[in-house]
């Protein structure tokens, strides 16, 4: 899959392991997408960067993100 194509992870792209909102993926060389909520992506991540051929997209940080309360 071309990386163009899915910049960003968005509310569609859910974690392989529960079904939540996934916040992180990890593209693999030969094309394999893993996509984790950012629980799993925590739990996985030391593993994930330990492949060789891997491209990981992390965006948990936009879950610290503060929204402008409504007045």
């Amino acid at each position: 899959m071309n990386a163009t194509l899915t910049p960003e992870l968005n509310a569609a792209d859910r974690c392989d392991r529960c079904g939540a909102q996934a916040y992180v993926r990890a593209r693999l060389g030969d094309g394999l997408e893993l996509h984790f909520c950012a629980h799993h992506g925590r739990e996985h991540l030391d593993k994930l960067r330990a492949v060789d051929d891997v491209h990981i997209t992390d965006e948990t940080h936009r879950l610290q993100e503060q929204e402008t309360p409504a007045v």
